[in-house]
């Protein structure tokens, strides 16, 4: 999926970071069309750093020289390893390259502050795992020294693994509640439902099965259908038939009061990594 209008193909990128994240965003600048000899990864570990070189043909380096050649940086670090990242590199960091952060709760002027230059345009990520297999969901926020060849290369390779949208920054901890740590409460959600027809008599197995291929199939009629959820709903639930009872069941269990707060249980937490 090479883009011919891509203006940083030529540009040498870090990316700082190679975890289960890094490597979906090694997956997502190549599937944009950036080639492998231009991403150079920052990893201390040795076999995960010849396993990444081995699966993608990228370079790894030490992480002051890597960002001291590079045009593009993206952090992909823990938050609590940030300040320590941070400090290191803008020692070696050039004024204009663009910084790209994909760490939770931690805003662009504290970034650009801890650089220590502020003539470095940020662009602030909250990417999600699923963009490992081509269906993730990221929203992006900009500084004002962003330009609109740094927006578009922003969204462009983004936006080749998934959907990608921009909000104001202030936004950014209410998106990490919904899409960035959205996916859990998916798989925890799935992990009851395999409890739950396991407790009904069914196999682990075949109750593995059901479950998945309905929230697959669920999912894809959701994407695909044009409608609604709320309509969707209504359409397979009869009055007083087996859906009618289990949505009961969920409404006297105050269902969306549980998943506000426990969406608003992780804002909270974004706020406090900053």
């Amino acid at each position: 999926m090479a883009n011919s209008e891509n203006s940083f193909s030529d540009s040498e990128i870090a990316v700082i970071g190679a975890g289960v994240m890094g490597e979906a965003l090694i997956s997502a600048l190549i599937t944009y069309g950036i080639s492998p000899s231009k991403i150079t990864i920052s990893e201390k570990r040795k076999e995960r750093a010849d396993e990444l070189m081995a699966r993608y043909k990228v370079a790894n380096s030490d992480l002051a020289a890597n960002v001291a050649q590079s045009d593009v940086i993206l952090l992909v670090v823990k938050p609590q390893d940030m300040p320590a990242v941070l400090s290191e590199i803008k020692t070696s960091i050039r004024k204009g390259v663009l910084v790209i952060s994909f760490v939770a709760g931690k805003r662009i002027r504290d970034i650009a502050d801890q650089i220590g230059t502020s003539a470095n345009p940020v662009i602030r990520v909250m990417p999600n795992t699923p963009t490992l297999v081509g269906a993730g969901m990221s929203a992006i926020s900009c500084c004002g020294l962003v330009t609109q060849d740094h927006r578009n290369f922003t969204l462009g390779f983004l936006g080749a693994v998934g959907k990608v949208i921009e909000v104001e920054e202030e936004l950014q901890d209410a998106v990490t509640a919904t899409s960035g740590s959205g996916p859990a409460y998916f798989f925890r959600f799935v992990e009851a439902m395999v409890d739950g027809a396991i407790a009904l008599g069914l196999s682990k197995e075949d109750a593995t099965t059901l479950t998945i291929q309905t929230i697959v199939g669920a999912a894809k009629l959701l994407d695909q259908s044009g409608d609604s959820p709320t309509v969707l709903r209504e359409k397979v639930t009869s009055p007083n038939g087996t859906t009618f009872a289990a949505l009961n069941s969920f409404n006297d269990s105050a269902i969306s009061e549980t998943v506000a707060k426990a969406m608003k249980a992780a804002r909270d937490r974004s706020q406090e990594l900053a």
